[in-house]
């Protein structure tokens, strides 16, 4: 049987006879069965010692693997489809799950934490705008038909340009508050060190899902009563309007009293409006003048001519 010495690659035995006649100089080894780099390095005094540079492919392997369950993912640049689809990689119990997390908001749940989980999309967010925008124009259409159905002069005219109206509003507000709160919550961040802050998709998100609580309420409008529509409005606006405050609370809260206080108060006022504006713009109470009645004829006052003898 042949001994381990025998089995020595030839490179390997160049190398000693190089490194025993010349100690300051440097062999370089390539194995064929492995993609694999080993330098010998010169060493003071005839010793040496062996440097490895190159990782195997076996070691390059389990450096992917961890980058990959560390979350970073491998895309494109913003031009390519591969780097949108990132941002709809859900399936439907997490969009479920955050849905339900936004109509039940509870003290001490941070949505972004408790929901998101370091995975925010915009597969919800847009398909909640998008469902948002045809409710509030079709049951803002179908509410003031049935208003003024018993009215003889009334003639029904579907308004298509509130879908249009109602797109503007709603996206823009879906895109450029969360825009402005986040540039906000990066500028206070780099003045207050002591300030956290979520990333932008995180933000749009959040805003995206506290929306859907507005989609039930809007068909519940078409209840011809006033009092039940405002009673509708408040809870709407309590419930998505703690979605919104939980979450962003314990950002600014580590900042100036009169700064927390005014960035919520904001976020608060803002939500408030959408909400009594989307109500006055395409739920309006219908006025009833009473109108004349067009059987009722004129009082005609006639006189007599006299007769002279």
């Amino acid at each position: 049987m042949a001994s381990p010495n025998d089995l020595q690659f030839q490179e390997f035995e160049e190398a000693a006879e190089l490194l025993s006649a010349d100690p300051g100089a440097s062999t370089l080894s390539m194995s064929s069965s492995k993609n694999t780099t080993t330098t010998a390095a010169a060493t003071a005094g005839g010793g040496g010692e062996d440097v490895k540079l190159d990782l195997s492919d076996d070691e390059e392997g389990q450096e992917e693997s961890s980058e990959l369950l560390g979350g970073q993912k491998a895309t494109g640049g913003f031009w390519t489809f591969e780097y949108y689809q990132s941002f709809f990689n859900v399936d439907t119990m997490q969009v479920l799950d955050r849905v339900k997390g936004s109509m039940m908001p509870l003290p001490g749940r941070n949505f972004i934490k408790h929901h998101l989980r370091s995975n925010p999309d915009l597969y919800g967010p847009f398909w909640i705008c998008v469902t948002l925008v045809f409710s509030v124009a079709i049951s803002g259409n179908l509410s003031g038909f049935l208003t003024k159905m018993g009215t003889s002069t009334y003639h029904y005219r579907p308004q298509f340009h509130r879908v249009t109206i109602a797109a503007v509003v709603i996206f823009m507000y879906a895109w450029l508050v969360p825009i402005g709160l986040w540039g906000f919550l990066t500028w206070r961040q780099g003045a207050e060190r002591q300030i956290g802050g979520y990333s932008f998709l995180e933000t749009v998100c959040v805003y995206g899902y506290s929306l859907f609580i507005y989609i039930p309420t809007s068909v519940l409008w078409i209840i011809p009563y006033e009092w039940v529509r405002w009673t509708l409005i408040v809870v709407a606006m309590v419930i998505s309007g703690s979605v919104l405050v939980l979450t962003f609370w314990p950002v600014v809260r580590d900042d100036t009293k009169v700064m927390a206080v005014a960035t919520v108060a904001t976020i608060v006022v803002l939500h408030t409006l959408l909400a009594i504006g989307c109500k006055m713009y395409f739920f309006q109470t219908a006025v009833h003048v009473p109108a004349s009645d067009p059987t009722a004829q004129p009082i005609q006052f006639t006189t007599q001519p006299t007769e002279h003898h």
